[in-house]
């Protein structure tokens, strides 16, 4: 009796430290990374810096797979499907995690039970204008508007996209209408901003950044409450009059529902310290993001701030999709 006690004994330590050792080897091959928007937009480009990262400190492959449309959906569900042992993981800015719950009638995963992670970084949205639209400033916009009522176009990466609700914000404060125009990636609608079939884009810094330094935009306003380091010429949306165009785009890693949340504060301790290197600050830097970090706790009472502030504007624009 007393030999089969301490045999079970035995077994339970020898279980308990293989499953110590097999969450301390995580990962043992290849981790997937789904990002649901096109490669060369700001999702894709943050991912990527930070897989580099965790690929070098893991000595395992980390894979970006773009899964793209439906603002988010398609790749969110992709990953909430998947197995919650830390090799998928979704890395999106705040659609799937913070807007399409209020916006969707139904989605086919949960965004709740997304396991937070980390906060990866933000960036302001712009006012950004076609470089040929005759106006040089909010207050010229705002009356270019009213005088062509729901004849400007504006573009965005779908409704319900940051600069889609960004934009609608923007109507109400100001009492303008425009009409919109949903693309499948940011680098689309600035496209088509160049061959003058977008006159406006509430997007961030990063995609504008470029086009702006070569002149073929025009950034009338960051919706920030400071201004962008790589533009400190812009006035903010305060000091361009509109002081509640507050509008800031964030990026973030969860892991599928279900995930242990000792596994996600591994990886979360993992991203932290890759968004620490100084390589990496640089490098977002470039592409005016700031890092945020953080611990999966810290991200979920984030995404539940913002969760209020944007179906705040998509109940007031009775924004609702299928």
């Amino acid at each position: 009796m007393l030999r089969a006690a301490c045999r079970l004994i035995l077994l339970a330590v020898l279980l308990a430290s293989a499953s110590a050792l097999a969450q301390s080897a995580f990962p043992s091959h290849a981790v997937k990374m789904i990002v649901p928007f096109p490669p060369a937009g700001t999702n894709d480009i943050l991912a990527r810096i930070v897989a580099e990262k965790l690929a070098a400190k893991w000595g395992q492959p980390v894979v970006v797979e773009n899964r793209t449309g439906a603002n988010g959906n398609i790749g969110a569900a992709v990953a909430a499907q998947a197995e919650p042992d830390g090799y998928t993981l979704l890395v999106a800015p705040a659609g799937p995690y913070a807007i399409n719950g209020a916006l969707y009638r139904h989605l086919t995963y949960v965004p709740d039970k997304f396991v937070p992670i980390a906060l990866i970084g933000s960036v302001p949205n712009l006012i950004i204008a076609r470089k040929e639209l005759p106006v040089s400033n909010v207050k010229e916009l705002i009356a270019y508007l009213k005088a062509n009522d729901g004849k400007v176009v504006y573009g965005s990466q779908g409704v319900g996209a940051t600069p889609h609700l960004t934009a609608n914000m923007f109507m109400t404060m100001t009492g303008t209408h425009m009409v919109h125009v949903p693309y499948r990636g940011e680098t689309l609608v600035l496209q088509d901003m160049l061959g003058g079939r977008v006159d406006l884009f509430f997007g961030n810094v990063t995609a504008a950044l470029a086009l702006y330094g070569a002149g073929k935009v025009k950034v009338l306003a960051v919706a920030d409450v400071k201004r962008a380091v790589l533009m400190p010429q812009v006035p903010t949306s305060a000091e361009a009059g509109l002081p509640g165009l507050v509008a800031v785009g964030w990026f973030a890693m969860a892991g599928p529902p279900g995930m242990k949340p000792e596994l996600a504060a591994q990886i979360s301790a993992a991203v932290n310290e890759a968004l620490a290197m100084p390589d990496v600050k640089k490098r977002l830097h470039d592409v005016a993001v700031d890092p945020m970090g953080g611990t999966p706790a810290h991200m979920a009472d984030f995404i539940k701030d913002e969760k209020v502030r944007w179906g705040d504007v998509i109940r007031k624009n009775h924004i609702v999709l299928e």
